[in-house]
C-alpha cells in the first residue's frame, strides 16, 4: 500500500470520517500516516460543513500502536528520523482541533493507539476492546498517553494504566471514565455514525463553540511546550521505542 492512501477522508451530511489505513498491520503509526492524519485534520477544521469527525481504523481495528517492525527496518525508511516530531504535531493539531472528534474504538488501541483514543473527545468503545499503555514492559517513556492524562483523567487512573501497562477493556474504560458508552463490538461504528449524524444536526457550528468552552478550561496557553514535556529521546527513538 502506499503511504498516500494510509488516511482515508470519507464525507457524510455535515460531518467527515477519517479511516486509519493500514490494515495489514493493524493501523500501526508510521511518520507517514501521522502526516496524512494531521493534513486531513487541517483541512476538515477549515470546512465549514464539517460539524464533527469520527476516527476509526479500517478492518475493524483502532490502532495498534507505532509500527516497531517499519521503524526498524534495515535499510532504514525514509521517514524514520521524522516519526516522534510528526507523532507530536499529530497531538499538537488533535489538541487544537476546533471540533469534536469522536473515536470508533474496535479491537484495542495499545501505546500509540491508546493516546490516539485519549485525544478523541468522545469514546465509544466495543466490550471486548482494550486500551494498553504498556511501554512500560518495553522500558520506554509514555510522552503523548502522559500529556492527554493530564486532561482526560486523574493522577492515580492514570498511574494504574502506564504502571500495570496490562490490557484495559470497553466495560472497564466506561467506568474509569475514558470511554463514555461500551457496545457490542459490531455495533460501534453504528453508534458512533449516530452520534456524528447528531451533533451534525444542531445548529451550525454550535459543537465548536462548545468545544472552544471545553478546551478554554484545561488551562494550557502554551500547547507547543506542553507537548514537548517527556519527549522520547534519540535512542529510544532508535530503538522503536516509542508510544
Amino acid at each position: 500500500m502506499s503511504d498516500e492512501n494510509v488516511v482515508i477522508t470519507q464525507r457524510h451530511e455535515g460531518w467527515a470520517e477519517l479511516i486509519l489505513n493500514r490494515p495489514a498491520r493493524r493501523n500501526a503509526m508510521i511518520a507517514p500516516m501521522s502526516v496524512a492524519l494531521t493534513s486531513a485534520l487541517t483541512a476538515l477544521a477549515q470546512d465549514d460543513e464539517v460539524q464533527c469527525v469520527l476516527l476509526r481504523g479500517a478492518d475493524g481495528y483502532f490502532c495498534s500502536g507505532v509500527d516497531l517492525k517499519a521503524l526498524q527496518a534495515d535499510p532504514p525508511p525514509p521517514w524514520r528520523d521524522q516519526q516522534f516530531s510528526s507523532w507530536r504535531e499529530l497531538h499538537i493539531c488533535l489538541f487544537q482541533f476546533p471540533k469534536p472528534i469522536i473515536g470508533a474504538f474496535e479491537k484495542f488501541g495499545i501505546n500509540a493507539g491508546a493516546a490516539l483514543a485519549m485525544a478523541c473527545d468522545l469514546l465509544v468503545s466495543g466490550e471486548t476492546a482494550f486500551l494498553q499503555v504498556g511501554e512500560i514492559q518495553q522500558g520506554s517513556g509514555v510522552p503523548m498517553n502522559a500529556a492527554w492524562s493530564r486532561i482526560k483523567m486523574t493522577e492515580q487512573v492514570f498511574a494504574r494504566l502506564a504502571f500495570m501497562g496490562d490490557r484495559v477493556s470497553g466495560p472497564e474504560l466506561v467506568r474509569l471514565g475514558l470511554a463514555m458508552e461500551c457496545v457490542a463490538d459490531d455495533m460501534v461504528v453504528k453508534r458512533c455514525y449516530e452520534i456524528a449524524t447528531r451533533i451534525a444536526s444542531f445548529p451550525e457550528g454550535a459543537a465548536s463553540t462548545v468545544k472552544s468552552s471545553i478546551v478554554g478550561q484545561r488551562g494550557i496557553d502554551d500547547v507547543d511546550a506542553y507537548f514537548s514535556k517527556g519527549g522520547a529521546s534519540t535512542a529510544l527513538l532508535t530503538a522503536g521505542k516509542v508510544q
